[in-house]
């Protein structure tokens, strides 16, 4: 063990970082938290490692490499037994002169008992702890008790719109508010590769004609990696064609995937399906949203709607994303408002007993605090009588007048039955322009 532990380590002293393009986030905030475990969560390829290779090309600009130690627990020399992080402080002590300063310990959760680990570790040295994972088990709401108190979670998301124009080099005056027709057509086109191929950094970087491919292939090494191998899934078949269907639907309720499955003579249990979809879940490549009501009964009963960590997956994996841009818009706003949300809030969506229905509703306790329709083309008549008059009853009913409309194009504010609404590009909307 400790043989493999000095030799990953000896590489590591050796590895030269790659170059990096600077993301909004900036760990090196973090180490003014010296007695906090910092951990990134998020699905796997949105950049996590990337990110602690920022603040490492920081602090070697002061610290012996010897003082900053990176370790990724996937590396398949490393075996997932807790002996290995038992025997790494003192293989350090070992090798190293140094002391260390901080440890970046890259998909630690594979290890078992890892948590109880960590709290050992910072309870009786003086090093800053940072940890990665692609688990929700490693999430703010889901993290290991023994940690509780112990730790702050950052969870990471594809790039911001922000970010994905700067990863293409595109220079963008956010205190200049108006844009000229020239910017605005730059930025628009920028904004169409970002919903359909979405913000997950490689991709971004990818030429187009590889951006399928590349998507496709992190789907299946998450499928892979992250649900069938680490929660020893058996009916592989069923889990691929659970997949299909909810890649190819807007809202999912068990009852319904379970007569569908069924039909199309695949076997798979009620139980099963939800396992499957919490596992989904639980790798951060799928989220679900309740609707909103007082009754729990109607919680479990209406479907839930589903939104992916990143609209590509819907354009490489979807056979319906091409006749639905609305559908990738209005997922592309979901995962903006889980990067915005805050530890109070909640996401819902609100349906009235005539099956109206309003996107997002934004919770603090029993409070609304915003409704949010997502429409691209508001310039439709039908459309928009329709949008609307779901969000003025979703605002009487939750006695909320804060009202937004995510549009294509459309900006600016209407007074309709006494209610103000405001009208949103989704590009000024990203920047926060509006």
């Amino acid at each position: 063990m400790k043989d493999i532990l000095s030799t990953v380590l000896a590489e590591w002293i050796e590895k030269k970082l790659p170059d990096l393009i600077d993301r909004d986030i900036d760990l090196s905030n973090y180490l003014s938290y010296p007695k906090k475990i910092i951990v990134i969560s998020g699905f796997r390829r949105v950049g996590k490692t990337y990110l602690t290779y920022q603040l490492i090309k920081k602090l070697l600009k002061n610290k012996n490499k010897e003082e900053v130690i990176y370790l990724n627990f996937e590396d398949e020399r490393i075996p997932t037994k807790t002996e290995v992080l038992s025997e790494l402080i003192p293989t350090l002590k070992e090798n190293f002169s140094h002391k260390p300063y901080v440890f970046f310990l890259d998909e630690i959760h594979v290890i078992p008992n890892w948590s109880k680990w960590l709290r050992r570790v910072h309870d009786n040295h003086d090093f800053f702890l940072f940890v990665t994972g692609s688990s929700s088990k490693m999430s703010i709401k889901e993290i290991p008790t023994e940690l509780r108190g112990r730790y702050i979670c950052i969870e990471v998301f594809p790039l911001t719109f922000e970010e994905f124009l700067n990863f293409k080099k595109i220079v963008l005056n956010k205190k200049k508010s108006k844009k000229t027709e020239e910017e605005k057509a730059i930025i628009l086109k920028a904004l169409n590769e970002y919903v359909i191929f979405g913000g997950l950094p490689a991709v971004v970087l990818e030429s187009e004609s590889r951006k399928k491919e590349l998507l496709q292939n992190y789907y299946w090494s998450v499928v892979h990696r992250d649900i069938i191998e680490r929660f020893k899934v058996k009916n592989e078949e069923g889990l691929r064609s659970l997949l299909r269907l909810l890649l190819n639907s807007t809202s999912y309720s068990v009852s319904k995937l379970y007569n569908t499955l069924k039909s199309a003579q695949i076997e798979i249990g009620k139980t099963t399906i939800l396992n499957y979809i919490l596992y989904i879940e639980n790798s951060y490549f799928m989220f679900s949203v309740p609707v909103l009501s007082k009754k729990i009964k109607n919680q479990l009963q209406y479907p839930r709607k589903i939104y992916f960590t990143d609209t590509g997956f819907i354009t490489a994996l979807s056979l319906k994303f091409s006749d639905n841009i609305g559908r990738l818009y209005e997922n592309l706003v979901f995962i903006e408002l889980k990067r915005r949300n805050n530890l109070h809030q909640e996401i819902y969506y609100w349906r009235s007993e005539q099956k109206e229905e309003v996107d997002f509703v934004i919770r603090e306790g029993l409070k609304t605090k915003q409704l949010i329709q997502v429409c691209y083309d508001i310039d439709d008549y039908a459309v928009k009588k329709r949008e609307l008059k779901a969000l003025l009853k979703a605002c009487s009913e939750l006695k909320c007048n804060k009202l937004l409309v995510i549009t294509k194009y459309k900006e600016g504010e209407e007074k309709l039955k006494g209610k103000k609404i405001k009208y949103a590009p989704l590009w000024k909307w990203l920047l926060k322009l509006d």
